[in-house]
Parts: structure tokens; sequence; C-alpha cells
């Protein structure tokens, strides 16, 4: 169940674990038993964060659902990175030495990737 936060008018902000039908409901005060509404606490974060910056997370957010318009440009750098892909596509790893992903050839001609992927057998 999740934990709410309820506010009470005498003894103010306390905890309730409820489930989410009774999560609107009133909830009593674990002091004096008054019905208590709940209240949706914002960070201190988002209060004191600069307006313009709030403004700038706010378009970002609205941003991520929308789509993408197609350029020049951005057809240009589409098509470089696509050029430069790896041949088993993304998340391969046999060529990645930045996570340490080092093929090993077995006397067979086989390869693994014994510590980078244990999981993955072949290609």
């Amino acid at each position: 169940m999740p934990l709410y936060d309820y506010k009470c008018q005498q003894h103010g902000i306390f905890h309730e674990l409820a489930t989410v039908e009774d999560a609107g409901l009133p909830a009593p005060c674990p002091q004096c038993g008054d019905a208590s509404g709940r209240i949706i606490m914002i960070p201190p974060e988002l209060l004191l964060m600069d307006s313009a910056k709030r403004d700038a997370e706010a378009r970002n957010e609205k941003a991520i659902h929308e789509p993408v318009f197609s350029t020049p440009d951005y057809r240009e750098e589409k098509a470089k990175r696509e050029a430069h892909a790896h041949k088993h596509g993304k998340g391969c790893g046999c060529g990645d030495k930045k996570r340490g992903a080092r093929a090993v050839y077995l006397p067979d001609g086989s390869k693994i990737f014994p510590s980078a992927r244990p999981w993955m057998i072949s290609h």
C-alpha cells in the first residue's frame, strides 16, 4: 500500500498507509482523531528553483512526447550515425572496449564474451 500525506488542522502533517481506492478519503489524525484531508506535497527544490530553469524543465518534459521534425541537419546527422553503426546493432558489445567486452575465440572458431555478457552465447 502507498504512503499518503494528510494534514490535521491542529497537529499538522502526518503520513498514513492507504489503498488506492481510499486515497482520496479523509484519514483520522493519529493524535486527536479528527478527519484530515489528503495533501500533495511539493518537493522544496521545485519551489526554490529559478523560474527560468523551471520553465526549461517544463519545456523539456513536454518535448519528450512531441514528434521530431525532420530537418536537413537532422537527416545528415542521422545518416552519419547510421553509417558508423556496428553491424550487429545497438547493445551488441562485441567491439565495446569501454565496458571491457572482449571476444575470446575458441579453438573451433566460435567466440564468447566471458566477462561482459556471460548469458550471450554467440551471434
